[in-house]
């Protein structure tokens, strides 16, 4: 439905991204993925005509309308449900009852639809929008991190909408689960270009890491025959018999050209700093109880034990005290009833919105990293710096000219550099992109201590979480179980108003055999794959080694000026060189068919009870 062509955009002399094509058709949802900075917010801004693009064209069809989340609060009504019913049109013009949908969906309450929309929090607000937006019928949405200022209700409703979304979707998110959930597509801005692919994120990185082994296959290739060119024409030049030859070569190095570097983009580098301790307890709490207002708790007798290596996440709507409790587990808010007992060598490392506002910004960022211990010493702190992509000269950046999002940096920074054998992390997350995310993620798995987590991601949840407390039914209780084993087992009372109930009489010697059977037909399906695949990855390497002993043959040839065999394995090579090129493309076709077959038997595996 859109068609872009050899687009260009540059900031001053820092290109963002070149002669960049792609067109959309119907039914697309496109996840876009890219490193922070690399221009996905900008490629926006163009399709929405709010910047020039330096060259290109943009072709979008008429009466085709882009509809993007904005950020910016415009209300003009007294009420939310005013506000989001003016954005109603044409026969639609007075069903309030659709708006009311999506803001039941989004969070809000029955109260709080006759609410002035000024009176509620900026992320409220956002919400606000995204139903005015949704309400419009956009044939496209545009949406930039529209799960920001989201809980995880919210985003389990968004990702619903989404899916059964009629129009077109390009979705820019760092929640991995959530952009795999919805879309359809993938593409991403890589080394100032694009690629777009049929499938999820996994699919685009596993595709952009082929890519690169290839390319760097094929320069390492050229590379060695650059340099064996070069020191042919160098000991052959300056003997008059060989002059002709040499200079056939220095041509023939001419035409080669030469392949550039890949271009390294860095990320994030998290090792948190285990402090051993012989505890199998770090923390226990009993009859826990906290509220501002006492008439009104917002935890009240909770109970759980947190054992050494477990990861204890705590979930639930915003506004309900998640933050809290964790502040109060890391004492800086007192209990009103209840106890917590500590194992006498258990040592926090606390990272949460209020330690970041306590950052000192006179500082610059080494120093804040030197306040952790000053023992540290100076190449540990520039590593640690370096680790949160502040190396050389920017490690000495005053706190108070840095972004919100480099702020949470020094925070994990500092984090890092602390001997703990307990992490509390409160939204983690925020500001990082998705390879950040990952290697936090891999951090968190490697982490030897006890781990209590805020977060809204799925991903995160589902990753790490061992045991849960969730806040729901106005009220917070301890769940001895995963994250999915609590969406099966309890659900999401938001979620459950709107499914109805299904008895179900689970035959368990009868999914035990069919779930028998389903693994013998993925084996039986899969075995020959397999087989196929080890077979091609054979004939590559067989084939490798042939080309690489026909290529030295060539220079023992060319050296003694015999004809007749550089013609016989110069067309030898021509020919394994096309089976070996064929044969990288059926290795590739057998590797997409066998992880197509995989995630398919591995859904029906994980349904099999449904």
């Amino acid at each position: 439905m859109i068609q872009i062509t050899n687009l260009s955009k540059a900031y001053g002399g820092h290109v963002l991204f070149e002669n960049i094509s792609f067109s959309l058709n119907k039914g697309y949802k496109v996840g876009f993925v890219g490193r922070n900075g690399s221009g996905k917010s900008t490629l926006f801004k163009l399709l929405l005509g709010e910047e020039e693009h330096d060259s290109g064209d943009i072709l979008i069809p008429k009466n085709y309308y882009l509809g993007a989340l904005k950020q910016h609060i415009h209300f003009t009504h007294p009420s939310v449900r005013a506000e989001c019913a003016s954005a109603l049109s044409g026969d639609e013009a007075y069903d309030t009852y659709k708006v009311e949908k999506m803001l039941f969906g989004l969070g809000f309450s029955h109260e709080d639809l006759d609410k002035n929309p000024l009176s509620f929090s900026g992320g409220y607000q956002i919400r606000i929008n995204l139903v005015k937006l949704l309400a419009t019928n956009p044939s496209m949405l545009l949406l930039d991190e529209p799960t920001n200022y989201l809980d995880i209700v919210s985003m389990r409703w968004l990702a619903s909408f989404l899916k059964s979304f009629e129009g077109e979707v390009i979705l820019i998110t760092h929640d991995r689960d959530f952009m795999d959930a919805v879309t359809t597509h993938t593409m991403g801005l890589n080394r100032k270009s694009l690629m777009i692919v049929q499938g999820n994120s996994h699919k685009f990185y596993a595709k952009l890491a082929e890519d690169d082994e290839r390319y760097l296959k094929t320069k390492a290739n050229l590379d060695k025959k650059r340099a064996e060119l070069e020191d042919f024409i160098t000991r052959q030049k300056a003997r008059a018999s060989k002059a002709v030859m040499a200079q056939s070569k220095a041509k023939q190095l001419e035409k080669m050209g030469e392949m550039e570097e890949l271009e390294a983009e860095s990320t994030l580098e998290f090792d948190f700093n285990m402090k051993k301790t012989p505890a199998k307890i770090m923390l226990e709490a009993k009859a826990l109880t906290f509220g501002y207002d006492p008439s009104q708790p917002l935890f009240q007798n909770l109970n759980f034990t947190l054992h050494k290596g477990q990861c204890l996440a705590i979930i639930g709507k915003n506004g309900k005290g998640k933050s809290t409790l964790l502040n109060t587990i890391a004492g800086e808010l007192t209990q009103q009833n209840g106890t917590l007992s500590w194992h006498p060598e258990t040592t926090l490392a606390h990272f949460g919105q209020t330690n970041i506002n306590r950052l000192n910004l006179k500082q610059n960022i080494i120093d804040e990293i030197y306040d952790v211990d000053p023992l540290l010493g100076i190449t540990r702190v520039r590593g640690i710096c370096g680790a949160m992509m502040f190396s050389g000269e920017s490690a000495k950046k005053e706190i108070s000219v840095l972004s919100g999002g480099e702020r949470s940096r020094v925070m994990l920074g500092k984090i890092i550099a602390t001997p703990a054998n307990l992490l509390l992390l409160d939204e983690p997350t925020n500001h990082l992109d998705m390879y950040s995310i990952e290697a936090l993620c891999d951090a968190i798995k490697r982490f030897e201590g006890s781990v209590i987590l805020v977060t809204h991601s799925e991903m995160l949840l589902r990753s790490l979480a061992t045991t849960l407390i969730i806040f729901h039914k106005d009220k917070a209780e301890f769940f001895q179980g995963t994250y999915d084993e609590f969406l099966e087992k309890i659900g999401w009372e938001e979620e459950l108003e709107n499914t109805p109930k299904k008895v179900v009489v689970t035959d368990y010697n009868a999914v035990k055999k069919e779930r028998t059977a389903l693994i013998q037909e993925r084996s039986s399906k899969l075995s020959p794959l397999k087989k196929n695949i080890d077979a091609c990855e054979a004939n590559i390497m067989r084939l490798e080694e042939q080309i690489k002993a026909k290529n030295e043959a060539l220079i023992v040839h060319s050296n003694e000026s015999n004809v007749g065999e550089l013609a016989r394995i110069s067309k030898e090579l021509i020919s394994e060189e096309k089976e070996l090129e064929g044969l990288y493309e059926r290795f590739e076709t057998l590797h997409n068919e066998h992880d197509t077959l995989f995630e398919m038997y591995e859904a029906k595996l994980k349904n099999i009870q449904n």
